[in-house]
C-alpha cells in the first residue's frame, strides 16, 4: 500500500518513521521542505505539492496546524482533492473543527473517496513510541480497513461514529488537558513559594490521587527549563477555542476551560510564547 503524509512537524515526522519501520512506502510533503529531509534520507519520497502526494498514494494522511491549513491542503488549487482518485482514502489527523471534518467527508463521499477524521493524543513522546491514542470518526467500514495502520502508530484506537465525531472526542480530551495543565502549573508555583523540593513533590504526587499524564511528562521538562514543544502552545490555544465554540453551540458554559483559554491567550498572544510547548504556560505567571 502506497501511503502519503502531509505535515511532518513534531509529531508527524515521528509517525512517518514508525510507518516506514513497519514496511510501508511513504510519499511526504511539508510546507518547509527541510523538515522532510531526514525522512527522505531514510527512504521516503518528497512531493512538491499535496496534489502530488495524492496522485502517488492509496491512503493520504494529513497532520497540519490549523483548520485553515486543513482547508487549503484538501480544497486548494494544488490540494489533495485535485488529484485523488475514486476508491482512495484520506485521513485527517489534525485536531480541527468537527464541521470541517463533515465537509471533507461529504466531498469525499460525493467523489467515491473514503474519509476519516482521526486526531490523536499523546504528544511527541506518544508519536515517537507509537503509543498515541487515536479518536476516529467517519464510515465504519473504512475505519475497519484502516485499523491496521492506526495500530502501528497508537496503542489505543477508538471509533466514535459519523464524520466529525473523532474531532468531538479530541475536544473532550483537550478540555480535560486544559485542567491538568493549569493544575500542574499552579502546583509548581505553590511548591516553589513554600520552599519545597519540587522533585520530591513530583514523586509524591505521582504516587497518589493527583497523578496524571501531563504532570508526569511535563513537570520534569519544566524543572529542567525545557520548553521545547511536545505540542505547541499556539496549537493548544486553537484547540481550546474550537472546544469552546462547540460548547457554546451545545448550550454549555465551560467556565474552567474558558479560564484556561484566557491563560493560554496571555502566553501566546500577549507574551509571544506560542512556539513553546504547552508546559511553557508557567512562563506566563513568572
Amino acid at each position: 500500500m502506497q501511503l502519503g503524509w502531509i505535515g511532518t512537524g513534531v509529531m508527524g515526522a515521528a509517525i512517518v518513521k514508525n510507518l516506514m519501520a513497519a514496511g510501508h512506502t511513504l510519499t511526504v510533503y511539508n510546507r518547509t521542505k527541510s523538515k522532510t529531509d531526514a525522512l527522505v534520507a531514510q527512504g521516503a519520497t518528497w512531493a512538491e505539492t499535496p496534489a502530488a502526494v495524492a496522485a502517488a498514494s492509496d491512503v493520504v494522511f494529513t497532520m497540519v496546524g490549523f483548520p485553515k491549513d486543513v482547508e487549503q491542503v484538501y480544497f486548494g488549487e494544488q490540494g489533495i482533492f485535485s488529484q485523488l482518485a475514486a476508491g482512495k482514502t484520506v485521513i485527517d489527523m489534525t485536531t480541527s473543527q468537527p464541521k470541517l471534518a463533515v465537509k471533507i467527508a461529504a466531498y469525499a463521499q460525493k467523489h467515491g473517496i473514503q474519509a476519516l477524521d482521526a486526531p490523536v493524543s499523546g504528544g511527541d513522546i506518544g508519536a515517537q513510541k507509537a503509543t498515541l491514542t487515536v479518536m476516529v470518526g467517519g464510515d465504519e467500514a473504512t475505519y475497519t480497513a484502516m485499523l491496521p495502520l492506526f495500530q502501528i502508530l497508537g496503542h489505543k484506537v477508538n471509533y466514535f461514529g459519523a464524520a466529525g465525531t473523532g474531532q468531538h472526542a479530541k475536544m473532550a480530551n483537550q478540555i480535560m488537558i486544559a485542567g491538568t495543565m493549569t493544575g500542574l502549573t499552579e502546583m509548581l508555583l505553590y511548591t516553589e513559594a513554600a520552599g519545597l523540593d519540587p522533585e520530591k513533590v513530583l514523586a509524591t504526587l505521582s504516587s497518589g490521587g493527583a497523578d496524571n499524564w501531563s504532570m508526569e511528562n511535563y513537570v520534569p521538562r519544566i524543572l529542567k527549563a525545557d520548553y521545547t514543544p511536545g505540542f505547541f502552545a499556539r496549537h493548544f490555544l486553537k484547540d481550546l477555542r474550537i472546544a469552546l465554540t462547540e460548547a457554546d453551540a451545545m448550550g454549555l458554559d465551560l467556565v474552567a476551560t474558558a479560564q484556561a483559554k484566557r491563560l493560554y491567550e496571555v502566553m501566546v498572544d500577549v507574551k509571544g510564547l506560542g512556539s513553546q510547548g504547552t508546559q511553557g504556560l508557567i512562563n506566563s505567571y513568572r
